[in-house]
């Protein structure tokens, strides 16, 4: 019984590090999708006021 729990212990411990690479990817792929949509957000929002500027001259 002590083997099949001490078996069982390393099992648990071995997925702390894939998990923590999972979320860690999932995190950086967050990052780079809120990066490039504020990004594009501000350029659109540049543009319009550009174009409002150059309506008011």
């Amino acid at each position: 019984m002590v083997k099949f729990t001490n078996s069982i212990k390393k099992f648990l411990v071995s997925e702390d590090g894939p998990t923590a690479v999972e979320y860690a990817v999932m995190l950086a792929l967050i990052v780079i999708v809120c990066l490039t949509a504020i990004q594009a957000i501000g350029t659109n929002a540049s543009a319009k006021f550009q174009a409002s500027a150059n309506a008011l001259k």
